[in-house]
């Protein structure tokens, strides 16, 4: 037996709670919707940014820090995953999901913003025992750790191949998108290297949010009189807002007058509306119409005209959402609710006809940068019958001497030039118009007849526009 003192036993440290931050916990309550309920983060995060403010636990810099937390996750996710992979010891899909949020979240601190790396990291590990638990969170601290050795030029070096060896996967995990992704995006845009990493950078830029003043009820001058707005780059009713901001605070938006709508968005119905078309121009025809932008300004061109707008829609809230945008139109309208493969009109009924087809949305992906991450090439198969069913019964709408525009937001060949070609050959009596006289002042619109709007190029999301008119 010894005759040495026991040294006295240390007390034990009393046990901290958790600090409550209420930006990342938003932040990771809408990854979590996204994730779980297939929720489109612009559409989980105004309302979840709304109830912080009315509890009075945001300002309007946690507001913007939550917003930058939720999207640039959302849009290096890829990145964010090959880096995770390789400072965790099993495969990534062994991770709890709610777990590679909270990492995806501290990487991103880390990587992708100017937040000091101690902080970024410990305040993800407080969010990690908030929302997972001491014991995860010590898994959390320990992998946030070793990404915090390095920065994401260092980490790409690491985890991406040499492009020379594989360029798809390269462009995939630097630019952070699928593979079959970029693989499309390529083949649409066609060229080298240096075009497809701009397109690619484009996608993960944040997009500034474009209004449109609609004809005869707002205009532009009062849009601008608006904190950092400054008129659009190619649509004459367009405004941006440099800063971002919240359009529903402004009154003309408020009152259904103006709206928020993608300057390519704008450029498609102003092409169909100005299209030269052969004989009367009375009856106008939105054959997708969901959820109304396009029909708002369609419906106030044609009422500029004297023309009537009929705007049709298959699922009847969405249906709503068009009466909603059309309300107050200056002109003559109607909404139905009806599938535009099997339309109650009757053939030949409309002089102008535009269908702006359900897709992918691989054009959109600066706005929903989740849907990279969701779509999948099968999802192209899935889309293809209705595509060309509603351009098939657009054709059959229009009058002799009447035009379509078929539009998409995706650049995909499958939903552009293949779904047109298809159609043309089954109705020899339809020519292409060359649409891009029809964009004026717009540069880069390629060889034409038809036209892809580009972001890295228009600063607009990827729309596609064919104008085809009936000639027998």
């Amino acid at each position: 037996m010894s005759d040495q003192p026991r040294r006295p036993r240390r007390p034990a440290k009393p046990y901290r709670r958790p600090k409550k931050d209420p930006v990342r916990i938003l932040a990771f309550e809408a990854l979590r919707a996204v994730d779980e309920r297939d929720a489109y983060a612009n559409l989980v995060l105004p309302p979840l940014l709304r109830k912080a403010r009315e509890n009075g636990d945001f300002e309007a810099r946690d507001a913007a820090l939550a917003t930058e937390l939720v999207y640039g996750t959302l849009r290096r996710q890829g990145t964010y995953d090959a880096i995770v992979a390789a400072c965790v010891d099993r495969p990534l899909r062994e991770v709890d999901p709610p777990v590679l949020d909270v990492l995806n979240l501290g990487a991103h601190q880390l990587l992708g913003t100017r937040i000091p790396t101690h902080a970024a990291v410990s305040a993800t590990v407080e969010l990690a025992r908030v929302v997972l638990g001491d014991g995860r969170a010590k898994f959390v601290n320990a992998v946030l750790r070793k990404i915090a050795q390095d920065d994401l030029d260092g980490w790409l070096e690491r985890v991406a191949p040499p492009y020379d060896e594989d360029p798809e996967d390269h462009l995939a995990v630097v630019h952070s998108h699928p593979r079959w992704v970029v693989s499309a995006l390529w083949d649409s845009l066609g060229g080298g290297r240096a075009g497809v990493e701009e397109l690619l950078r484009a996608d993960n830029e944040r997009p500034e949010v474009t209004l449109v003043a609609r004809p005869g009820r707002a205009t532009t001058t009062e849009l601008l009189d608006e904190e950092a707005a400054v008129a659009g780059r190619w649509s004459p009713y367009a405004v941006r807002l440099t800063e971002g901001g919240e359009p529903g605070a402004i009154t003309a938006v408020a009152e259904g007058r103006a709206g928020v709508q993608d300057e390519g968005s704008q450029l498609v119905a102003l092409a169909l509306a100005n299209a030269p078309v052969e004989g009367p121009d009375r009856m106008w025809l939105d054959g997708c119409a969901g959820p109304g932008g396009k029909a708002a300004l369609l419906g106030a061109l044609a009422a500029e005209r004297g023309a009537v707008l009929l705007a049709s829609e298959k699922q009847p809230h969405r249906a709503g959402l068009v009466a909603k945008a059309l309300a107050g139109n200056p002109g003559p309208y109607q909404v139905v609710a009806a599938d535009g493969t099997r339309p109650p009109w009757r053939p030949g009924s409309f002089d102008r006809v535009l269908v702006d087809v359900p897709c992918t949305g691989l054009g959109a992906l600066r706005r929903r940068p989740e849907a990279r991450w969701r779509r999948r090439p099968e999802d192209l198969d899935g889309f293809a019958p209705l595509q060309r069913g509603l351009l098939r019964t657009a054709l059959e709408s229009v009058r002799v001497g009447g035009v379509v525009g078929y539009a998409t937001c995706s650049p995909h060949l499958a939903e552009t030039r293949a779904v047109v070609a298809d159609l043309l050959k089954q109705f020899p009596d339809a020519d292409l118009l060359d649409a891009r006289p029809l964009l004026p002042g717009v540069p880069d619109l390629g060889e034409g007849p038809d036209v892809q709007l580009w972001p890295h190029l228009h600063g607009t999301d990827a729309m596609y526009l064919a104008l085809i008119r009936r000639t027998g």
